[in-house]
């Protein structure tokens, strides 16, 4: 993957985007009380001749179809640095997803997508444990989604799940190094990925992605069949 990116641009500013991670803002929208997931976030306009484009902020919506726990209601995030959002990385991320997805969706027109860009970080403590997905296992609502890892420390766990749309297990794997990633395809499955524990309750631990969605614009998501 980290190859893949720099076909894309130069990761010249890779540690200071991974940094970036240690000033999220907390999410105050979690539905169970938790203080356990931190984030930023960013909209952008992405078209195949490689514009890019980053729109005015505004909030994270998603339908209850999608987000049962967290759906529904307008969900006002901290955006992304504008050192961040127009920073070598993220620009080879975004690049990279537009190649990949204009390619799986077979699009040879200028047509934009709509780009949500999220910055996670989900904190495991002594007595509470992290969940990257407190909904359980979902769809976004959208086309495509890349899930990017940039750290994780002193974490058990976190272990992503993937499940046809009838609820029928399709297998797991664990993003644990900086580069492992996921490309899904959300029309067709659901993804999950289970709690994260502290391996040293007495030292951070936390495990921070970069999750990107593409949705093509003017396009409503097509509804999930009941599971």
């Amino acid at each position: 993957m980290q190859r893949l990116l720099e076909q894309q641009g130069m990761l010249s500013d890779w540690p200071a985007f991974a940094a970036s991670w240690n000033d999220l803002a907390a999410d105050q929208y979690l539905a169970d009380g938790g203080r356990y997931r931190r984030r930023r976030y960013a909209v952008y306009s992405l078209t195949t001749d490689g514009t890019i484009r980053r729109e005015a902020h505004e909030p994270h919506y998603q339908s209850r179809s999608y987000n049962a726990l967290h759906g529904g209601i307008d969900r006002w995030f901290e955006p992304i640095t504008e050192p961040v959002g127009a920073g070598a990385s993220l620009q080879a991320v975004l690049r990279l997803c537009l190649a990949q997805f204009d390619a799986a969706a077979g699009r040879t027109d200028a047509g934009p997508w709509h780009v949500e860009v999220h910055q996670f970080r989900i904190e495991a403590r002594a007595d509470t444990p992290g969940k990257p997905t407190p909904e359980g296992a979902h769809r976004d609502g959208v086309d495509y989604v890349l899930v990017l890892m940039i750290r994780r420390d002193n974490i058990a766990s976190g272990t992503t799940t993937i499940h046809a749309a009838d609820g029928c297990f399709l297998g797991s794997f664990t993003l644990t190094k900086p580069f492992d990633a996921m490309l899904i395809d959300d029309a067709r499955v659901y993804h999950g990925v289970t709690p994260v524990e502290a391996l040293d309750t007495t030292l951070p631990a936390y495990r921070d992605v970069l999750v990107v969605t593409f949705r093509r614009a003017g396009q409503g998501a097509t509804i999930p069949e009941a599971r």
